[in-house]
Protein backbone atom coordinates (compact mmCIF):
# COMPACT_ATOMS: atom_id res chain seq x y z
CA UNK A 1 0.00 0.00 0.00
CA UNK A 2 1.51 3.28 -0.89
CA UNK A 3 2.27 5.93 1.88
CA UNK A 4 0.13 9.21 1.76
CA UNK A 5 1.14 12.00 0.60
CA UNK A 6 1.63 14.90 3.34
CA UNK A 7 1.38 19.07 2.80
CA UNK A 8 2.41 21.37 5.25
CA UNK A 9 1.19 24.55 4.54
CA UNK A 10 2.08 27.27 6.48
CA UNK A 11 1.75 31.20 6.92
CA UNK A 12 3.82 33.76 8.92
CA UNK A 13 2.87 35.88 11.68
CA UNK A 14 -1.07 34.99 11.66
CA UNK A 15 -3.57 35.53 14.35
CA UNK A 16 -6.25 32.45 14.81
CA UNK A 17 -8.73 35.17 14.63
CA UNK A 18 -8.23 35.96 11.17
CA UNK A 19 -9.84 33.30 10.00
CA UNK A 20 -13.68 32.61 10.06
CA UNK A 21 -13.86 28.87 11.20
CA UNK A 22 -12.30 30.92 14.24
CA UNK A 23 -14.36 33.74 15.09
CA UNK A 24 -13.33 35.98 12.52
CA UNK A 25 -17.22 37.80 10.73
CA UNK A 26 -15.59 38.90 7.62
CA UNK A 27 -15.11 36.25 4.71
CA UNK A 28 -11.27 35.90 5.15
CA UNK A 29 -10.56 31.85 5.07
CA UNK A 30 -13.32 30.38 3.38
CA UNK A 31 -10.83 27.75 2.08
CA UNK A 32 -9.10 26.58 5.32
CA UNK A 33 -13.11 27.08 6.91
CA UNK A 34 -14.08 23.69 4.17
CA UNK A 35 -10.94 21.90 4.85
CA UNK A 36 -12.17 22.33 8.81
CA UNK A 37 -15.34 20.90 7.77
CA UNK A 38 -13.72 18.14 6.31
CA UNK A 39 -11.15 17.35 8.60
CA UNK A 40 -10.17 18.42 12.02
CA UNK A 41 -9.75 21.80 13.91
CA UNK A 42 -7.94 22.45 16.97
CA UNK A 43 -9.72 25.43 19.02
CA UNK A 44 -6.96 26.01 21.35
CA UNK A 45 -3.12 25.74 19.51
CA UNK A 46 -0.27 27.68 20.25
CA UNK A 47 3.13 27.99 18.91
CA UNK A 48 6.29 26.82 21.11
CA UNK A 49 8.30 29.91 20.02
CA UNK A 50 6.71 33.30 19.03
CA UNK A 51 9.84 34.07 16.23
CA UNK A 52 10.19 33.06 12.44
CA UNK A 53 13.77 31.00 12.71
CA UNK A 54 13.15 29.59 16.21
CA UNK A 55 9.89 27.84 15.30
CA UNK A 56 11.04 26.85 11.68
CA UNK A 57 13.69 25.14 13.63
CA UNK A 58 11.24 23.36 15.44
CA UNK A 59 9.00 22.46 12.96
CA UNK A 60 11.92 20.80 11.15
CA UNK A 61 13.23 19.14 13.42
CA UNK A 62 10.89 18.45 16.38
CA UNK A 63 13.31 19.99 18.97
CA UNK A 64 13.21 22.80 21.37
CA UNK A 65 15.00 25.43 19.80
CA UNK A 66 17.34 25.70 22.99
CA UNK A 67 18.08 22.24 22.12
CA UNK A 68 19.44 22.96 18.43
CA UNK A 69 20.59 26.25 19.29
CA UNK A 70 18.48 28.27 16.97
CA UNK A 71 16.65 30.07 19.93
CA UNK A 72 16.56 33.57 17.82
CA UNK A 73 16.79 34.80 14.37
CA UNK A 74 20.30 34.42 12.59
CA UNK A 75 20.90 30.98 14.09
CA UNK A 76 21.55 28.19 11.37
CA UNK A 77 20.52 24.93 11.90
CA UNK A 78 23.11 22.66 12.77
CA UNK A 79 24.28 20.75 9.71
CA UNK A 80 24.55 17.66 11.77
CA UNK A 81 20.85 17.79 12.90
CA UNK A 82 18.16 15.17 11.65
CA UNK A 83 15.14 16.93 10.37
CA UNK A 84 11.91 15.69 9.12
CA UNK A 85 13.27 15.90 5.44
CA UNK A 86 15.51 13.68 6.22
CA UNK A 87 13.71 10.74 7.66
CA UNK A 88 10.46 11.00 5.03
CA UNK A 89 13.72 10.62 2.22
CA UNK A 90 14.74 7.59 4.29
CA UNK A 91 11.42 6.28 4.29
CA UNK A 92 10.67 6.69 0.31
CA UNK A 93 9.42 10.30 0.29
CA UNK A 94 10.03 12.51 -2.34
CA UNK A 95 10.29 16.48 -0.98
CA UNK A 96 9.91 19.32 -1.81
CA UNK A 97 9.81 23.11 -0.37
CA UNK A 98 9.12 26.87 -0.82
CA UNK A 99 9.07 30.11 0.37
CA UNK A 100 10.75 31.40 3.30
CA UNK A 101 13.64 28.53 5.11
CA UNK A 102 14.90 31.12 7.85
CA UNK A 103 17.98 28.05 8.93
CA UNK A 104 21.05 28.85 6.74
CA UNK A 105 22.31 32.32 7.79
CA UNK A 106 24.14 32.92 10.83
CA UNK A 107 25.52 35.40 12.74
CA UNK A 108 25.10 38.26 15.27
CA UNK A 109 21.45 39.82 15.99
CA UNK A 110 21.07 43.21 13.96
CA UNK A 111 24.44 42.70 12.05
CA UNK A 112 25.43 41.22 8.79
CA UNK A 113 25.75 37.50 9.25
CA UNK A 114 29.21 35.48 9.06
CA UNK A 115 27.29 33.42 7.37
CA UNK A 116 25.26 35.10 4.84
CA UNK A 117 22.86 33.47 2.62
CA UNK A 118 20.03 35.88 3.10
CA UNK A 119 19.86 37.51 -0.54
CA UNK A 120 21.81 34.24 -1.77
CA UNK A 121 21.35 30.59 -2.64
CA UNK A 122 21.49 28.63 0.24
CA UNK A 123 23.52 25.60 -0.68
CA UNK A 124 22.51 21.83 -0.43
CA UNK A 125 24.37 21.05 2.83
CA UNK A 126 22.43 23.91 5.05
CA UNK A 127 18.76 22.30 3.41
CA UNK A 128 18.01 20.60 6.00
CA UNK A 129 18.07 17.48 3.69
CA UNK A 130 15.70 18.54 1.32
CA UNK A 131 17.14 17.21 -1.98
CA UNK A 132 14.08 17.85 -4.12
CA UNK A 133 12.25 20.58 -5.61
CA UNK A 134 13.16 23.49 -3.86
CA UNK A 135 11.74 27.34 -4.67
CA UNK A 136 13.27 29.03 -1.45
CA UNK A 137 15.11 32.56 0.05
CA UNK A 138 16.83 31.76 3.80
CA UNK A 139 14.81 35.90 4.64
CA UNK A 140 12.25 36.19 1.75
CA UNK A 141 11.11 39.46 3.24
CA UNK A 142 14.98 40.40 1.95
CA UNK A 143 14.55 39.18 -1.26
CA UNK A 144 11.12 40.82 -2.25
CA UNK A 145 8.00 42.46 -1.07
CA UNK A 146 4.41 41.40 -1.38
CA UNK A 147 4.59 42.34 -5.23
CA UNK A 148 7.75 40.64 -6.80
CA UNK A 149 11.09 39.63 -6.15
CA UNK A 150 13.08 36.18 -6.33
CA UNK A 151 14.02 32.80 -4.44
CA UNK A 152 16.38 29.83 -5.89
CA UNK A 153 15.60 26.44 -7.25
CA UNK A 154 17.72 23.74 -6.62
CA UNK A 155 20.26 24.14 -8.96
CA UNK A 156 20.75 27.03 -6.85
CA UNK A 157 19.84 29.28 -9.94
CA UNK A 158 17.63 32.84 -8.85
CA UNK A 159 13.96 32.56 -9.75
CA UNK A 160 12.80 36.03 -10.19
CA UNK A 161 9.03 36.59 -9.89
CA UNK A 162 6.25 39.09 -10.22
CA UNK A 163 3.31 39.81 -8.83
CA UNK A 164 1.48 39.23 -5.38
CA UNK A 165 4.34 37.36 -3.33
CA UNK A 166 1.33 34.85 -1.81
CA UNK A 167 0.40 33.50 -5.76
CA UNK A 168 4.24 33.51 -6.93
CA UNK A 169 4.73 31.37 -3.97
CA UNK A 170 1.31 29.18 -4.89
CA UNK A 171 2.68 29.19 -8.31
CA UNK A 172 5.70 27.17 -7.38
CA UNK A 173 3.61 24.49 -5.48
CA UNK A 174 1.55 24.09 -8.61
CA UNK A 175 4.86 23.38 -10.62
CA UNK A 176 6.09 20.95 -8.72
CA UNK A 177 2.53 19.36 -8.42
CA UNK A 178 2.16 19.37 -12.43
CA UNK A 179 6.05 17.31 -12.54
CA UNK A 180 4.82 14.87 -9.60
CA UNK A 181 4.99 11.34 -11.58
CA UNK A 182 3.10 9.53 -8.42
CA UNK A 183 6.17 7.28 -8.58
CA UNK A 184 6.79 8.19 -4.69
CA UNK A 185 4.69 9.62 -1.81
CA UNK A 186 5.55 13.16 -1.45
CA UNK A 187 6.20 15.80 1.27
CA UNK A 188 5.68 19.35 0.43
CA UNK A 189 6.24 22.51 2.15
CA UNK A 190 4.50 25.95 1.09
CA UNK A 191 6.34 28.29 4.01
CA UNK A 192 4.23 31.28 2.73
CA UNK A 193 6.08 34.68 4.52
CA UNK A 194 2.07 36.32 4.19
CA UNK A 195 0.77 38.49 6.12
CA UNK A 196 4.20 39.32 7.56
CA UNK A 197 5.12 42.65 8.09
CA UNK A 198 7.12 43.89 5.14
CA UNK A 199 10.53 44.72 7.05
CA UNK A 200 11.86 47.49 4.63
CA UNK A 201 8.29 49.12 3.97
CA UNK A 202 7.36 48.88 7.98
CA UNK A 203 3.67 47.63 7.03
CA UNK A 204 1.75 44.70 6.05
CA UNK A 205 1.39 44.52 2.86
CA UNK A 206 -1.93 43.42 1.57
CA UNK A 207 -3.31 42.73 -2.35
CA UNK A 208 -4.07 45.90 -3.91
CA UNK A 209 -7.92 47.26 -2.63
CA UNK A 210 -7.51 45.12 0.59
CA UNK A 211 -7.77 48.58 2.63
CA UNK A 212 -11.34 49.23 0.97
CA UNK A 213 -12.51 45.45 0.38
CA UNK A 214 -11.70 45.17 4.94
CA UNK A 215 -12.40 48.25 5.84
CA UNK A 216 -15.36 46.86 7.94
CA UNK A 217 -12.97 44.76 10.15
CA UNK A 218 -13.26 44.80 13.66
CA UNK A 219 -10.23 44.23 15.77
CA UNK A 220 -10.15 41.93 18.18
CA UNK A 221 -10.94 42.24 21.69
CA UNK A 222 -7.47 42.45 23.34
CA UNK A 223 -5.98 45.02 20.56
CA UNK A 224 -8.90 47.08 21.07
CA UNK A 225 -8.57 47.05 25.04
CA UNK A 226 -5.11 47.69 24.47
CA UNK A 227 -5.20 50.96 21.97
CA UNK A 228 -4.39 48.80 19.33
CA UNK A 229 -1.02 49.63 18.63
CA UNK A 230 -1.03 50.04 14.72
CA UNK A 231 -3.46 47.40 13.95
CA UNK A 232 -5.93 50.46 13.08
CA UNK A 233 -3.84 51.41 10.56
CA UNK A 234 -2.40 47.70 9.02
CA UNK A 235 -5.43 45.31 9.63
CA UNK A 236 -7.17 45.61 6.35
CA UNK A 237 -3.87 44.68 5.06
CA UNK A 238 -2.78 41.89 7.03
CA UNK A 239 -6.41 40.53 6.47
CA UNK A 240 -5.98 40.78 2.84
CA UNK A 241 -2.89 39.15 3.06
CA UNK A 242 -4.47 36.80 5.22
CA UNK A 243 -7.17 36.08 2.40
CA UNK A 244 -4.36 35.88 -0.09
CA UNK A 245 -3.07 32.70 1.93
CA UNK A 246 -6.14 30.72 2.20
CA UNK A 247 -7.20 31.95 -2.04
CA UNK A 248 -4.08 29.98 -2.42
CA UNK A 249 -4.57 27.49 -0.24
CA UNK A 250 -7.66 26.77 -2.35
CA UNK A 251 -5.40 26.69 -5.55
CA UNK A 252 -3.31 23.85 -4.07
CA UNK A 253 -6.42 21.82 -2.82
CA UNK A 254 -7.86 22.17 -6.57
CA UNK A 255 -4.49 20.97 -8.00
CA UNK A 256 -4.59 17.96 -6.03
CA UNK A 257 -8.36 16.92 -6.66
CA UNK A 258 -7.69 17.62 -10.47
CA UNK A 259 -4.31 14.67 -10.12
CA UNK A 260 -6.64 12.93 -8.45
CA UNK A 261 -4.36 12.56 -5.15
CA UNK A 262 -6.20 14.76 -2.91
CA UNK A 263 -8.27 11.91 -0.85
CA UNK A 264 -4.58 10.38 -0.83
CA UNK A 265 -2.73 13.77 0.81
CA UNK A 266 -2.74 14.87 4.49
CA UNK A 267 -2.80 19.13 4.63
CA UNK A 268 -1.80 20.61 7.79
CA UNK A 269 -2.11 24.41 7.75
CA UNK A 270 -1.33 26.44 10.69
CA UNK A 271 1.02 29.72 11.28
CA UNK A 272 4.48 30.45 12.99
CA UNK A 273 2.95 32.95 15.46
CA UNK A 274 0.53 35.67 15.23
CA UNK A 275 0.92 39.32 15.81
CA UNK A 276 0.34 42.12 18.92
CA UNK A 277 0.47 44.80 16.37
CA UNK A 278 2.82 47.24 18.76
CA UNK A 279 0.47 46.45 21.33
CA UNK A 280 2.61 44.12 23.77
CA UNK A 281 5.87 44.86 23.55
CA UNK A 282 6.23 48.52 25.89
CA UNK A 283 6.54 46.77 28.97
CA UNK A 284 9.53 47.41 31.55
CA UNK A 285 10.89 43.61 31.50
CA UNK A 286 11.84 44.52 27.53
CA UNK A 287 15.06 43.40 27.41
CA UNK A 288 16.39 42.92 23.37
CA UNK A 289 13.68 44.02 20.97
CA UNK A 290 10.29 43.52 19.52
CA UNK A 291 7.81 44.87 16.81
CA UNK A 292 4.94 42.16 16.38
CA UNK A 293 5.62 38.77 18.59
CA UNK A 294 8.20 37.49 20.84
CA UNK A 295 5.60 37.61 23.91
CA UNK A 296 3.90 34.66 25.52
CA UNK A 297 0.32 36.53 25.24
CA UNK A 298 -2.16 34.57 23.11
CA UNK A 299 -1.80 36.99 20.83
CA UNK A 300 1.69 36.06 19.58
CA UNK A 301 1.17 32.36 20.91
CA UNK A 302 -2.16 31.18 19.67
CA UNK A 303 -2.51 30.20 15.54
CA UNK A 304 -4.76 28.40 13.58
CA UNK A 305 -4.14 24.76 13.53
CA UNK A 306 -6.41 22.39 10.91
CA UNK A 307 -5.87 19.45 9.56
CA UNK A 308 -6.96 16.99 7.41
CA UNK A 309 -6.54 13.20 5.82
CA UNK A 310 -6.45 10.09 7.17
CA UNK A 311 -7.89 9.92 10.84
CA UNK A 312 -8.45 13.74 10.88
CA UNK A 313 -11.77 13.62 8.79
CA UNK A 314 -15.58 14.27 10.64
CA UNK A 315 -15.35 18.18 11.20
CA UNK A 316 -14.45 17.24 14.62
CA UNK A 317 -12.95 19.72 17.07
CA UNK A 318 -10.56 19.66 19.65
CA UNK A 319 -10.89 21.65 22.54
CA UNK A 320 -7.48 20.65 24.66
CA UNK A 321 -4.57 22.54 24.35
CA UNK A 322 -2.19 21.54 22.04
CA UNK A 323 1.55 22.60 20.86
CA UNK A 324 2.32 23.14 17.17
CA UNK A 325 6.25 21.75 18.08
CA UNK A 326 3.71 18.66 17.96
CA UNK A 327 3.82 19.19 14.22
CA UNK A 328 7.02 17.42 13.06
CA UNK A 329 6.28 14.07 15.04
CA UNK A 330 2.63 14.01 13.91
CA UNK A 331 3.83 14.73 10.38
CA UNK A 332 6.17 11.47 10.68
CA UNK A 333 3.10 9.38 12.10
CA UNK A 334 1.55 10.19 9.06
CA UNK A 335 4.21 8.35 7.18
CA UNK A 336 4.31 5.55 9.19
CA UNK A 337 7.46 6.91 11.20
CA UNK A 338 7.56 6.50 14.73
CA UNK A 339 10.60 8.48 16.75
CA UNK A 340 8.93 8.04 20.06
CA UNK A 341 11.11 10.83 22.65
CA UNK A 342 13.46 11.33 20.05
CA UNK A 343 11.16 14.49 19.18
CA UNK A 344 9.30 16.44 21.17
CA UNK A 345 5.26 17.09 21.92
CA UNK A 346 2.99 14.36 20.60
CA UNK A 347 1.20 12.49 17.31
CA UNK A 348 -1.77 14.50 17.55
CA UNK A 349 -3.84 11.76 16.36
CA UNK A 350 -3.76 10.48 19.85
CA UNK A 351 -6.36 13.16 20.77
CA UNK A 352 -7.86 13.05 17.96
CA UNK A 353 -8.75 9.47 18.77
CA UNK A 354 -10.05 10.29 22.34
CA UNK A 355 -6.93 9.41 23.98
CA UNK A 356 -6.27 12.08 26.36
CA UNK A 357 -6.82 10.18 29.63
CA UNK A 358 -2.84 10.46 30.77
CA UNK A 359 -2.08 14.03 29.04
CA UNK A 360 -1.50 17.21 31.07
CA UNK A 361 -3.78 19.99 29.64
CA UNK A 362 -1.05 22.85 29.25
CA UNK A 363 1.43 23.99 26.55
CA UNK A 364 4.81 25.95 26.80
CA UNK A 365 6.65 27.87 25.60
CA UNK A 366 10.36 29.59 25.04
CA UNK A 367 10.62 33.55 24.36
CA UNK A 368 13.51 34.87 22.73
CA UNK A 369 14.71 38.25 21.18
CA UNK A 370 12.55 40.25 23.34
CA UNK A 371 13.89 38.35 26.84
CA UNK A 372 14.62 35.32 28.04
CA UNK A 373 11.96 34.03 28.98
CA UNK A 374 9.44 30.99 29.69
CA UNK A 375 5.86 30.40 29.83
CA UNK A 376 3.53 28.30 30.59
CA UNK A 377 -0.60 28.38 29.13
CA UNK A 378 -3.46 26.04 30.43
CA UNK A 379 -6.81 26.30 29.91
CA UNK A 380 -7.53 28.30 33.24
CA UNK A 381 -3.91 30.50 33.39
CA UNK A 382 -1.09 31.96 31.36
CA UNK A 383 2.10 32.06 33.87
CA UNK A 384 5.31 33.47 32.44
CA UNK A 385 8.91 34.66 33.65
CA UNK A 386 11.64 36.10 32.06
CA UNK A 387 15.45 36.49 33.38
CA UNK A 388 16.38 39.62 34.51
CA UNK A 389 19.31 41.41 33.06
CA UNK A 390 19.65 39.08 30.08
CA UNK A 391 19.18 40.35 26.58
CA UNK A 392 17.21 38.04 24.95
CA UNK A 393 18.66 38.28 21.37
CA UNK A 394 22.67 37.01 23.54
CA UNK A 395 21.06 34.34 25.81
CA UNK A 396 19.50 31.54 24.83
CA UNK A 397 18.32 30.81 28.62
CA UNK A 398 18.99 31.56 32.48
CA UNK A 399 19.25 29.50 35.47
CA UNK A 400 17.59 32.40 37.14
CA UNK A 401 14.45 34.04 36.27
CA UNK A 402 11.49 35.85 38.15
CA UNK A 403 7.79 36.63 37.41
CA UNK A 404 6.69 38.30 34.37
CA UNK A 405 2.99 38.21 34.03
CA UNK A 406 0.31 36.02 35.10
CA UNK A 407 -3.89 36.22 34.14
CA UNK A 408 -6.78 34.19 34.74
CA UNK A 409 -8.52 33.56 31.62
CA UNK A 410 -12.09 32.63 33.16
CA UNK A 411 -12.21 36.51 34.44
CA UNK A 412 -9.63 37.80 31.87
CA UNK A 413 -9.45 36.32 28.53
CA UNK A 414 -8.06 38.77 26.73
CA UNK A 415 -5.17 39.01 29.26
CA UNK A 416 -5.70 42.60 30.26
CA UNK A 417 -4.78 42.29 34.01
CA UNK A 418 -1.64 41.07 35.44
CA UNK A 419 -2.30 39.28 38.79
CA UNK A 420 1.38 37.76 39.40
CA UNK A 421 1.35 39.25 42.43
CA UNK A 422 -2.79 39.12 43.83
CA UNK A 423 -2.28 37.21 47.30
CA UNK A 424 -5.73 35.72 45.71
CA UNK A 425 -3.44 33.47 43.19
CA UNK A 426 -0.31 32.61 45.44
CA UNK A 427 -1.21 28.68 45.27
CA UNK A 428 -2.00 28.81 41.86
CA UNK A 429 1.08 30.83 41.01
CA UNK A 430 3.30 28.33 43.03
CA UNK A 431 1.44 25.06 41.44
CA UNK A 432 2.23 26.68 37.94
CA UNK A 433 5.79 27.79 38.78
CA UNK A 434 6.34 24.34 39.72
CA UNK A 435 4.73 22.88 35.89
CA UNK A 436 7.32 25.23 34.38
CA UNK A 437 10.56 24.70 36.36
CA UNK A 438 9.37 20.73 35.11
CA UNK A 439 8.89 21.89 31.63
CA UNK A 440 12.16 23.96 31.70
CA UNK A 441 13.86 20.80 33.54
CA UNK A 442 12.71 18.50 30.61
CA UNK A 443 13.27 20.64 27.44
CA UNK A 444 16.78 21.76 28.93
CA UNK A 445 17.86 19.47 31.51
CA UNK A 446 18.58 21.83 34.04
CA UNK A 447 17.33 23.30 37.42
CA UNK A 448 16.33 26.50 37.77
CA UNK A 449 15.19 29.41 39.89
CA UNK A 450 12.00 31.13 39.82
CA UNK A 451 11.20 33.64 42.21
CA UNK A 452 8.97 36.94 42.91
CA UNK A 453 9.81 40.01 41.03
CA UNK A 454 11.17 42.28 43.63
CA UNK A 455 12.58 45.04 41.36
CA UNK A 456 9.15 45.91 40.36
CA UNK A 457 8.44 47.27 44.27
CA UNK A 458 9.68 49.92 45.40
CA UNK A 459 10.18 48.41 49.09
CA UNK A 460 11.19 45.10 47.52
CA UNK A 461 9.83 41.69 48.41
Amino acid sequence: MKKPNIVFYFSDQQRYDTCSCYGQKLPITPHLDALAKEGVRFEHAFSPQPVCGPCRAIFQTGLFATTTGCFRNSKALPRDTKTIAHYLQDNGYETAYIGKWHLASDGEMEKKPTQDYQRSAIPPELRGGYNGFWRVSDVLEFTSNGFGGYVFDEHMNRCDFSGYRADCMANYALEFLDGYDSQKPFFLTVSQIEPHHQNDAHHYQGPKGSKGKYKDYVLPEDLKALGGGDAPQEYPDYLGACAKVDENLGRLIEKLKEKGIYEDTYIIFTSDHGSHFHTRNKDAHLNGFDDYKRTAHDAALRVPLVIRGGRYVGGKVIEDLVSTGSIAKTILSMAGIEVGDAMIGEDLATIVDGDTSERINEVYAQISESRVGRAIRTDRYLYAVYAPNRNGGLYPSSDYYVDDCMYDLSKDPHQLTNIVDDKEYLHAKMELRKRLKAWIFNSEQKDVIIEDDCTERPSGC
